[in-house]
């Protein structure tokens, strides 16, 4: 006989994680999902059949082994290494975050990041213990400098993390920005992490400026992820820098944190990096045909993108408040059997605001013609 279950008590878990709420996945059981920046490529048939048997072959009885330190033979060709420095992988860029998070933890330490920007620094921060200072971006999504600067005398953060480029505003950052916040964040001892999540779609990366000029770069983290080049599902992130930092955050990564099954796929992929390549630059080609599309439609408000995804400003004239008409929108848009994301409440900045992923041909076909038509309803 079944016994009612008693209420735990739950005292013992700290009250700042009992005050967070847990990162929601929105479902998308047959949806034409443009929410979460992901390839929206599959592998050809054929390189899917190569992969399966490659899988099918592993030892997944043995721990991580050789694999592990093949792959990063493959990745530190792949990025061309610059001289002095090292790489360490980690179980996607939300892994590294942690393990940075954890090596700099101590009484006092502070993480500091500009707002609207990923979701994990803070929560990371927080789950740790640490203070976290975000900074708002200006109305037009650039970095207010003189209120970064001014943060970062007050605060002297331990990590200053800056996308480049930014989620979910999708734009570069100013480099003269960037170098006098690294300058200004390198002469107290901290450390700066440019996470570099969409690689595959910017026009420019600060590994050739930590390659060019190392010593002004000392205290510069690089994050990657191979997310955005195809491999969302296989959770597969890595940092670059100078060997010592590489050399201090080891002693802090769990041992075997990547998986064969990881390491294989990832592998596989280096290997067809042409095919993977190819992908980027019809997102890349696609990205612009939809800015266009969109800048077209009245009540639309499109901005330009360096990343796989795109802010879309909602405008229509309406008696809704300006976020609840992109939730509306937003509503409508999945009635229809596409998922965006919302994020219109997230900060002021993005007030009536949907991010959308840029898809293949056929998703984004659908997108424009779902917004054309809601953009016509209110005419």
């Amino acid at each position: 006989m079944n016994s009612k279950p008693g209420t735990p008590d739950l005292r013992c878990i700290r009250p700042e994680i009992k005050a967070l709420s847990a990162y929601h996945v929105q479902p998308s059981l047959g949806m034409i999902k443009l929410d979460a920046m992901e390839n929206p490529f599959t592998l050809p048939l054929e390189l899917q059949q190569q992969l399966g048997k490659r899988l099918g072959a592993l030892e997944l009885n043995r721990y991580p082994g050789q694999g592990i330190e093949d792959l990063k033979t493959q990745l530190c060709a792949y990025v061309d290494l610059p001289q002095g420095h090292d790489l360490m992988l980690g179980n996607g860029s939300d892994e590294l975050i942690a393990l940075l998070t954890l090596a700099c933890m101590a009484p006092g330490a502070k993480v500091l990041a500009p707002e609207p920007g990923f979701v994990m620094y803070a929560m990371s921060a927080q789950l740790m213990g640490l203070d976290y200072i975000g900074v708002p971006l200006r109305d037009d999504f650039e970095l207010d400098e003189p209120r970064m600067r001014r943060a970062i005398d007050e605060h002297q953060p331990q990590i200053v993390y800056l996308a480049y480029p930014n989620n979910p505003t999708a734009n570069l950052w100013s480099p003269l920005a960037l170098e006098q916040i690294i300058a200004q964040v390198s002469s107290y001892g901290g450390v700066v992490v440019l996470d570099e999540a969409y690689s595959p779609f910017s026009g420019d990366t600060w590994l050739t400026r930590m390659r060019e000029d190392p010593q002004a770069n000392a205290q510069v983290i690089l994050m990657r992820t191979l997310s955005k080049f195809g491999l969302a599902g296989a959770r597969l992130g890595y940092l670059i820098a100078q060997t010592p930092w590489v050399q201090e955050l080891n002693k802090v990564r769990p041992p075997y944190n990547v998986s064969v099954l990881n390491a294989a796929c990832a592998s596989f992929a280096l290997e067809h990096r042409a095919v993977f390549e190819a992908q980027a630059t019809e997102i890349m080609a696609e990205r612009e045909r939809l800015f266009q599309s969109l800048q077209a439609l009245p009540g639309l408000t499109p901005y330009p993108s360096q990343a796989n995804m795109m802010l879309v400003r909602i405008a229509f004239e309406t008696s809704l408040s300006p976020d609840a008409m992109a939730l509306s929108v937003f509503e409508d848009l999945k009635d229809r059997g596409i998922l965006v994301k919302n994020v219109s409440k997230m900060h002021p900045v993005l007030s009536a605001c949907l991010r959308v992923t840029v898809g293949t041909p056929r998703e984004n076909d659908a997108l424009i013609k779902a917004l054309s038509s809601i953009a016509q309803a209110h005419a």
